[in-house]
């Protein structure tokens, strides 16, 4: 294999329209575009960066020109059900999901709850469907002063337990969460556990980049064919939790977008070859599930900055690929993701023109082209798109 490489950042929740499904999910998601309506609600984006290389050409985006483009641009769909990190993340590298995802929003059962708090030792607190920065704010006295685990889920296929990290040690709270991840299975087997350590006091908690989470495994991947191929694959953030470590053969875990840009510019000037794949988070968690889009849109006009550094370091032979796993829209009622068409970027030095890749099928588009760029099988899921980058 040539030492070349590609460089992957899912910008996580930046959707870009409703998909056509999306009333199944609600009148919100029906309503939303998530980059447009940021963009619209702060008078317009300043991205030039993202602006060359064909954003402005996928949709109409307040303040992105369409012109002096150089990149290949388009939108895809999501075939798998729901509108999470788990399916999109998983659709992206060849195993769509045909069927929901277990979700809880009565919260869980006492056939999950009773053996849980069995191995804790201790209730749990909440139980129910909520908003992470919220639960903690009012569980986390209560919890400080008892030490039981607050325990909540969301729209999503997860099962979340916070605690703080001063009362509930992040070993043991990992060591909570495999034992969730155990029970929750077969029926109840949700996409992710998430562990959500924070830190702080009563009305200034933060949470901290001790989150990890445990993922259910639905088969191989391009990632596994990409491993067995001796071929380096770095995940940058959650990607080594959102695949149980499949796949991955070296993991960084992130605190926020900008330490994660750190670690892509940081791998890249470290690895010859191979695939640097990296989830930037904060969109979604700091912005998108808390209604803000001006700091939404500043996140993003943020990244935009950054993205010379990557394109600078890129070599002949290298592609880079930005795209997102799904929306979160946050000028639409409520917090929950939203079921979008996600954007999609791909460059390599060599380009010296515009290239409309229209509106791919299904994520695993981006498999079935990183599968044929380096040469290893792909799981069946996609058209690749490498001729049309040539």
């Amino acid at each position: 294999m040539s030492r070349r490489r590609w460089i992957w950042i899912v910008l996580d929740s930046v959707g870009i329209g409703a998909a056509p499904d999306a009333d199944r999910y609600g009148a919100a998601d029906a309503d939303s575009n998530t980059l447009q309506h940021i963009a619209a609600a702060t008078g317009g984006l300043t991205v030039p960066n993202l602006a060359r290389l064909g954003l402005g050409r996928i949709d109409t985006i307040p303040g992105v020109p369409t012109d002096a483009v150089v990149g290949a641009y388009g939108r895809m769909r999501e075939q798998s059900f729901g509108k999470d990190t788990t399916n999109g993340h998983w659709e992206f590298v060849g195993v769509v999901l045909d069927r929901p995802l277990p979700v809880y929003p009565d919260g869980f059962p006492a056939r999950i709850i009773e053996p849980f708090e069995a191995y804790v030792g201790k209730p749990v607190l909440c139980n129910k469907p909520a908003s992470g920065t919220v639960v903690i704010e009012e569980f986390g006295p209560l919890h400080e002063a008892t030490g039981r685990p607050i325990v909540y889920t969301s729209a999503d296929s997860v099962f979340q337990v916070a605690a703080h990290e001063e009362v509930v040690p992040l070993e043991q709270l990992y060591d909570w969460c495999r034992y969730a991840r155990k029970l929750l299975d077969g029926p109840d087997a949700v996409g992710r556990v998430i562990a959500r350590p924070f830190v702080g006091k009563p009305g200034a908690y933060r949470r901290t980049g001790g989150r990890q989470d445990f993922s259910l495994s639905f088969g191989d991947t391009v990632l596994n064919h990409l491993q067995a191929a001796g071929i380096p694959v770095c995940g940058i953030g959650k990607i080594h939790d959102i695949y149980g470590g499949a796949g991955i053969t070296r993991a960084v875990h992130t605190e926020g977008n900008e330490d994660g840009m750190n670690r892509v510019v940081e791998a890249m000037d470290q690895q010859e070859e191979g695939l640097i794949y990296a989830n930037l988070v904060d969109f979604d968690a700091l912005y998108g599930h808390r209604n803000d889009p001006k700091g939404f849109a500043a996140a993003v006009e943020a990244f935009d900055r950054r993205l010379p550094e990557v394109t600078g370091r890129m070599r002949a032979g290298d592609i880079l690929c930005i795209t997102a796993d799904h929306g979160c829209d946050p000028t639409v009622p409520g917090t929950d993701h939203t079921r979008e068409y996600v954007p999609l970027l791909l460059w390599s030095p060599e380009m010296t023109g515009a290239i409309d890749l229209g509106e791919r099928e299904t994520f695993a588009d981006v498999g079935a082209t990183l599968a044929e760029y380096f040469g290893v099988p792909g799981t069946g899921m996609g058209t690749s798109m490498l001729a049309q980058l040539r």
